[in-house]
C-alpha cells in the first residue's frame, strides 16, 4: 500500500508546548514538509529567538541555534555566509522582528543575505506576556494597552506592515504573506514557504515568508474565536498574497 500522507521527518513526533490553537504548530508541519519534499534534511538550520519560537528546536529534527532576543537575521546571516550550500531558516515573532530585532531584519533584507525569514505575526508579544507589539492592530487590546491601541491621543503608534516595508529595499527578492486560519490559506502558505526556499537555494536575494498566526491565549479568546477575529480583523489589514516577486522577472504587485 503507497504511503500517501504522514507526519514529516523533519519534525519530531512529539508533543509541543504550544496553547491550544495557536498557530506555531501547524507552521512548524509546513516548514517540515517542504524540507522533506526538497530532501534537505541534513543540510536544514533554523534560527530561533526568545519569545513562543524558542521552542521550535525541540520539535524540529534538524540543526538549530538560539540567538539573543532579536538577533535571529545576524546569526543567520553568519551560518548562511559560512555554509552558504545549507538551507537557513530564520524563524522569528512580530516582537522578535518588528521590535527588538528591526535594525537587524531591515539591514539584512537591505543587504540581500542569502536566507529565509519566517515571520510569525500575530499580533501581540505571546511568551512575555500578552504586551501590544508593533503589529497589534489599533483598537486592540494588550496588557500594555488594556483599552486598546490608541496611535494619537495615547502616542501608541501605528501597526507595521512589514513586508510592504521590506519591498522597498533592493536587497529583498521574495516576500509573501499567508495565514494559517483555514485549510486553503495553509496551502497556499506552504507554497510561499517552497517558493522561497527554492529561491535560497538557487543563490537569490533575501526571502521572507510573513504568516498571520492565531493566539488564543494573549487575545483573550477560545481557539474557534481567534480564527473569526484573525478573518475579521488581520486579514484586511495585512493583506495575504505575494508582496514582491522579482525571481521570475514579476513586477512588484
Amino acid at each position: 500500500m503507497e504511503l500517501l500522507y504522514g507526519h514529516p521527518k523533519s519534525l519530531k513526533p512529539i508533543q509541543t508546548k504550544y496553547c491550544p490553537g495557536c498557530g506555531h504548530g501547524v507552521i512548524h508541519r509546513l516548514i517540515a514538509e517542504v524540507i522533506d519534499e526538497l530532501g534537505i534534511q541534513g543540510k536544514a538550520i533554523i534560527t530561533n529567538p526568545v519569545g513562543c519560537s524558542i521552542w521550535a528546536d525541540l520539535y524540529f529534527d534538524f540543526d538549530s541555534v538560539q540567538p539573543p532576543h532579536g538577533r535571529t537575521p545576524a546569526a543567520s546571516t553568519g551560518i548562511k555566509r559560512m555554509l552558504p550550500d545549507h538551507l537557513v531558516v530564520c524563524y522569528q515573532g512580530d516582537g522578535d522582528l518588528a521590535a527588538i530585532g528591526t535594525a537587524e531584519i531591515i539591514h539584512a533584507a537591505n543587504r540581500g543575505e542569502k536566507f529565509t525569514t519566517i515571520f510569525v505575526n500575530n499580533a501581540i508579544y505571546g511568551m512575555t506576556g500578552g504586551q501590544m507589539a508593533p503589529t497589534t492592530l489599533i483598537g486592540q487590546k494588550a496588557t500594555t494597552a488594556p483599552y486598546g491601541r490608541d496611535p494619537i491621543d495615547a502616542g501608541m503608534g501605528y501597526p507595521i506592515q512589514v513586508c510592504e516595508l521590506l519591498a522597498t529595499l533592493g536587497g529583498t527578492k521574495y516576500l509573501a504573506r499567508g495565514a494559517v486560519n483555514n485549510a486553503v490559506n495553509v496551502k497556499k502558505t506552504k507554497q510561499y514557504i517552497k517558493k522561497a526556499f527554492e529561491a535560497q537555494l538557487r543563490g537569490e536575494g533575501f526571502t521572507m515568508v510573513e504568516i498571520l498566526s492565531q493566539c488564543p491565549t494573549n487575545w483573550g479568546m477560545q481557539p474557534k474565536e481567534s480564527v473569526e477575529w484573525l478573518e475579521q480583523n488581520m486579514i484586511p489589514f495585512y493583506k495575504l498574497g505575494e508582496i514582491k516577486n522579482t525571481l521570475d522577472g514579476e513586477a512588484q504587485k
